[in-house]
């Protein structure tokens, strides 16, 4: 192109841009840009995470050393904690309301510890899960990793301070009466199983509380409600005697009452298979599937904008 000049000379222009007037999305594919923390495709994400496995298994030691740092008996706390809570139900469940209908005193102590370490895992799983992003946005802001490792190191930082609180656990049913036998064997694919489970609520809620702060005060009433309606300090199948046989069969295929049910069922002496649902491996491995399953993909879907805004 040219232009005549105010002398009568003639001077070149320069030449339009060959990129003038492309779209945003067609120049960066052109010159093979990409959007800063842009959500990758689901595969490469999950080889992502797997990348970062050491890191979340190190986070999620890091946190359970800190989280008693401050207190004089340390990590002691992880496993009296529990403890005092199932000695407050006792005292409220076993001895005042009579809760043990159906079991002799032998066999309810070890049902109530166990119900609830147990359900202590799924809980503390949940509430760490919460916070998970909201609160530790000075590190989703300064580094980039795949975000799904936070609610997953918590869930697994749950899983270690649960295995420390099982000999806790051992100790109390060998002393009422339930020795080792090879249903012990079933705790581990029990407890893999409800890994997962936990994992998948703390990744939904995880993202749930990213949005939602507030989600954390509400969280409490909600697990308190459910832990009442798991039958963590009573049988099911003793409390709701004559009532409808669905009904009991819906309370029993709770997700909660499932895991512990089934470490129950592996544990102690006289807590038989009658106490447990129709398909009970069935029913941990499908809420196990589903739960993580949906809640991966759906905390994968947000993981654009996660610590913005």
């Amino acid at each position: 192109m040219s232009e005549t000049t105010h002398d009568g000379g003639v001077a070149l222009g320069a030449a339009p841009s060959p990129d003038e007037g492309l779209p945003a999305d067609r120049l960066a594919a052109k010159y093979g840009l990409a959007v800063s923390g842009a959500r990758p495709p689901l595969m490469e994400y999950v080889r992502q995470l797997w990348g970062r496995r050491h890191f979340i298994l190190a986070f999620s030691q890091a946190k359970l050393t800190a989280q008693y740092s401050q207190a004089k008996l340390g990590q002691v706390w992880q496993v009296a904690t529990p403890l005092l809570n199932a000695a407050v139900y006792y005292f409220i469940f076993g001895l005042i309301l009579k809760a043990s209908r159906g079991m002799s005193h032998g066999a309810y102590i070890p049902f109530l510890v166990t119900g609830v370490f147990v359900f202590t895992f799924t809980q503390s799983s949940v509430m760490a899960g919460v916070r998970a992003i909201s609160g530790n946005l000075g590190l989703v802001r300064a580094l980039h990793f795949p975000r799904a490792s936070l609610p997953i190191s918590f869930a697994l930082q749950q899983l270690q301070q649960l295995l420390f609180s099982m000999v806790v656990v051992v100790v109390v049913t060998v002393g009422f009466g339930s020795y080792p036998r090879l249903s012990w064997l079933l705790v581990v694919p029990a407890l893999a199983l409800q890994f997962l489970f936990n994992s998948g609520l703390a990744l939904i809620l995880a993202r749930m509380g990213a949005k939602t702060p507030d989600l954390a005060q509400l969280m409490p009433f909600v697990m308190r409600t459910w832990m009442y309606a798991s039958g963590v300090m009573f049988s099911i199948n003793g409390m709701l005697a004559g009532k409808p046989d669905w009904v009991i069969r819906v309370m029993q295929a709770n997700p909660a009452a499932v895991y512990m049910d089934l470490i129950r069922f592996a544990l102690i002496d006289g807590y038989g298979a009658s106490n447990l649902p129709p398909h009970v491996w069935a029913l941990a491995v499908g809420w196990a599937v589903v739960v993580f399953g949906g809640g991966f993909v759906y905390f994968w879907k947000a993981e654009e904008r996660y610590g913005r805004g």
